[in-house]
């Protein structure tokens, strides 16, 4: 396996130097920076970014943002308890309106995502809010969190889950384009990307560079995201 020294010559050397590259690694503005910060995070900021990330999907990112008030204003501020008591015809007509996005399907989300939050709350689990448990769950096993997201949540398989807890605060890789074509070229996988045994390949790389480094996993993935591909993203 590529040493992360390696990854990171690499990676200055296709951005125009080290200068440049630590520009681009600088960390993105989350609602938090470490776990014992994000378990203090309110439970409707998660229900806000799984919501923002599962209508961001296959659309437009800056049509999202512009009118991303009027959901929070149409959602009550994501408030976990008040989402769980709309009825179905209350969904529909609020997905009627075209202040936000007219998608009836990802509107359902908001309260499924919502009873996901919920049920972390009521289990006799040990933690407070549903902040605590992402929190709580240990990095190196990433990948289980997302394996929960995308069983207990809805459409919050694929990158969407990740995206929202990159976006939270909670430290995780990205199997992006670039990353995944990574793995590929250097023969670390072969089968499908999400596979049970591709996905531990992977989580087993990150957690191994992260030993050797002390780097983030977001710092990590977006490491070799500039270390190979398209060399599209510049300073």
């Amino acid at each position: 396996m590529e040493k992360v020294s390696s990854i990171y010559q690499r990676a200055a050397d296709r951005k125009g130097g080290e200068g440049n590259l630590r520009l681009l690694l600088t960390p993105y503005h989350t609602e938090a920076t470490n776990n014992d910060e994000l378990a203090q995070v309110g439970d409707d900021r998660f229900l806000a970014h799984f919501t923002k990330k599962v209508f961001q999907s296959g659309f437009v990112w800056r049509v999202v943002e512009q009118k991303w008030p009027d959901f929070e204003e149409h959602f009550f501020n994501f408030d976990i308890f008040k989402i769980m008591m709309m009825s179905e015809e209350m969904l529909e007509n609020k997905a009627q309106d075209p202040k936000i996005i007219r998608n009836f399907k990802k509107v359902q989300t908001i309260k499924a995502n919502a009873q996901m939050i919920y049920d972390v709350q009521v289990e006799d689990n040990g933690y407070a809010s549903f902040a605590e448990f992402v929190a709580a769950w240990p990095e190196e096993d990433i990948i289980g969190l997302w394996a929960y997201l995308k069983k207990h949540g809805q459409r919050l398989g694929g990158n969407t889950g990740p995206y929202a807890l990159r976006a939270l605060g909670k430290d995780t890789f990205l199997l992006s384009r670039d990353v995944e074509s990574y793995f590929r070229e250097h023969k670390l996988i072969d089968g499908g990307l999400t596979t049970k045994s591709s996905l531990n390949t992977i989580q087993r790389c990150f957690n191994e560079w992260q030993q050797e480094s002390g780097l983030s996993m977001q710092t990590l993935s977006r490491l070799i995201s500039y270390s190979c591909g398209d060399n599209s993203v510049q300073v």
